[in-house]
């Protein structure tokens, strides 16, 4: 077992993960390290959208932003503590600037203001995008600037327990997956950890992450820290060929949707479910606007997930999106639209015939991502379906990104700070302002030492590793199967349309297929364990994404990207209503023996808070200057 000794250690290499690795060593933390499974996986380099947003504060024109007034905006989505949201808004200005100072281009006008755009549940026009790749070109800027520092990185490290002790964090075991040939662990001894590890997307067969990306948040489960708000997630259309949300403009430039069964028979189906072909293409249009699925929405442009839902898992028929051909109402022109599809349209000068035009005019980049994938959407129609996308909760922090388990910290969507809703882009800037506070915390506050027992400590570990290990080993691998049927099941039973019954069997399956681990997770070779250990996070998640799910339908019915079926056909768009009072609460989940689920009141924006300059000077040298 390779022993190494740190001040702090964060796992993850993406945006958040990078970001704050960079601002330990900035901050005069210099023995740390970052651990990661590999520095090309993960959401933050590999996934993005037709432009992906960063939500900022405004920073352009006249709209009379504020940082209470961005912290209203994201409070106001609903189970969010009002003290993050103040430090999201409070950093947004700071973050953002950081990344333009590393190379960032996000664009400006000839005065230097960094002009935005309007984003779902966005009073102001507080976004930007540089394209496609926002988060892929954050992860390069960031890695490179921690490359320069000469930052240690355990690369091909993939963790498997947080190691405490006393209730506090004292580093991480994990495995090397770049060994092949045997067992190897790699022991860190940290006070500090970070986990910067993304949400947990494996838990989900139908989702939009990254085949690279799964996740690895049971990591804190596993060491006692709270969960929050794991029922709210962001379910939306992605391609599935190669993974990516299909939002903004996909849908603005008013694709033809088509169905194909399974003898090759392909229609325009639409018109099957709306009035006209004026309503079908507005609500095509809101889409690009409205990508979540939003149970407030199931009457408009949220009415488009149940069909492509409907034509593709009830009728079994794969769907696509064809921006070769005008979908029914544009053949004669564009004189039948609505006043707002119009008005964009005419304003980006794009009142041109087909789609697959329209998009070439609007963003060149959205067709050439696809072309870098070895999809031709100028020649062939895109593959889509209802995907997962991004979890809203995890794991619960506080202002400074720090969990109940002193020393253990999150960032990124690993966190739970976001709440029911909030406007597009939000993510980014909370990663990077999440792993920025992270790093202030550990530098200046943070009193954790490191464990005087710690090889004692992380023997135990991998002596419980090297149990699973030996109760896993057999001639036939099934690692791989256990996993897409584990997916399978959660995304039939808790996506996004949630039956109360049919959840209560799942969840028990679930708890069975826990309990039966070992004798059902198999592994033949080496090179299959971090295979092995992935299950085993997968199925411990998906544990408590179930039960929070299953609780937060019963208490609080639809919301969100929630729709709690009543009993009917989900078609008849008759959810069971939300119960407002929920956005008062935040659902928590620990485990003890067993899964304890609380329900716990937000916490309201801080507003008696001291602004007077000399005596906030004075309280930041003293916090400071040690």
């Amino acid at each position: 077992m390779k022993t190494y000794k740190f001040d702090a250690v964060v796992i993850g290499s993406g945006c958040a993960g990078y970001n704050c690795a960079d601002w330990l060593f900035d901050l005069g933390m210099k023995n740390i390290a970052l651990m990661t499974e590999g520095k090309l996986a993960g959401t933050s380099r590999n996934t993005g959208s037709d432009k992906q947003t960063y939500y900022k504060l405004s920073l352009a024109g006249d709209d009379g932003d504020s940082i209470l007034g961005m912290a209203e905006t994201l409070f106001s989505g609903g189970a969010m503590d009002g003290d993050v949201a103040l430090a999201e808004a409070a950093n947004s200005a700071k973050s953002f600037m950081k990344l333009v100072n590393l190379g960032m281009r996000f664009p400006t006008n000839e005065y230097g203001e960094y002009v935005g755009y309007k984003t779902d549940h966005d009073p102001y026009c507080r976004a930007t995008s540089i394209g496609p790749y926002t988060s892929k070109k954050m992860t390069e800027v960031l890695e490179e600037a921690v490359e320069k520092k000469g930052i240690a990185i355990l690369d091909g490290a993939q963790a498997i327990k947080i190691l405490t002790e006393g209730g506090k964090a004292a580093g991480v075991l994990a495995i090397n997956t770049k060994n092949t040939s045997e067992v190897e662990y790699i022991a860190v001894n940290a006070p500090n950890v970070v986990i910067a590890t993304g949400g947990p997307s494996a838990v989900y067969k139908d989702n939009v992450y990254p085949t690279s990306h799964t996740g690895n948040s049971s990591l804190a489960l596993e060491a006692g820290a709270v969960f929050g708000n794991l029922s709210e997630w962001q379910y939306g259309l992605a391609s599935t060929d190669f993974r990516w949300n299909v939002s903004g403009t996909y849908q603005q430039v008013l694709p033809r949707y088509i169905s194909v069964d399974k003898d090759g028979v392909e229609r325009e189906f639409l018109l099957d479910y709306f009035a006209t072909p004026e309503e079908a293409l507005k609500n095509v249009f809101l889409k690009g606007y409205e990508w979540p699925f939003d149970v407030r929405k199931i009457h408009g442009s949220s009415y488009i997930d149940l069909i492509i839902y409907h034509e593709n898992v009830i009728l079994g028929r794969d769907v696509f999106m064809d921006f070769r051909r005008e979908p029914t109402g544009l053949e004669g022109g564009f004189d039948g639209l609505d006043e707002v599809s119009y008005g964009y349209l005419k304003n980006s000068d794009a009142l041109i015939p087909l789609p697959i035009e329209r998009l070439k005019k609007m963003n060149p980049g959205a067709i050439s991502l696809y072309m870098d994938h070895g999809i031709d959407i100028t020649k062939d129609p895109l593959r889509v379906a209802v995907c997962a996308q991004h979890n809203n909760g995890g794991i619960r922090i506080d202002s400074n990104w720090q969990t109940n388990v002193p020393g253990l910290y999150a960032a990124g969507e690993a966190a739970g700070s976001l709440g029911i809703f909030r406007p597009g882009g939000t993510a980014l800037n909370s990663c990077q302002v999440g792993s920025m506070r992270a790093a202030e915390h550990i530098v200046y506050d943070s009193n954790n030492k490191h464990s005087e027992r710690f090889e004692e400590i992380a023997l135990a570990a991998k002596a419980e590793a090297d149990a699973i290990i030996a109760a896993t080993k057999a001639d036939k691998s099934t690692v791989l199967a256990q996993r897409e049927k584990y997916g399978k099941r959660m995304s039939q039973n808790f996506a996004f349309l949630r039956d109360i019954p049919s959840m209560e069997k799942a969840l028990a399956d679930i708890k069975s297929d826990k309990l039966t681990f070992t004798e059902d997770n198999k592994w033949r070779e080496i090179y299959e364990l971090p295979h092995l250990f992935k299950n085993l996070d997968i199925i411990r998640m998906q544990e408590a994404i179930a039960e929070v799910i299953s609780y937060t339908a019963k208490e609080f019915g639809s919301r969100g990207s929630g729709f709690v079926l009543s009993g009917g056909n989900f078609m008849d768009r008759c959810p069971v209503p939300e119960v407002a009072s929920g956005r008062e609460k935040i659902v928590t989940v620990k485990k003890t023996d067993e899964l304890k689920i609380e329900c716990i009141d937000v916490k309201p924006i801080p507003k008696s808070r001291d602004l007077w300059f000399e005596k906030v000077w004075g309280k930041y040298r003293e916090r400071t200057e040690k």
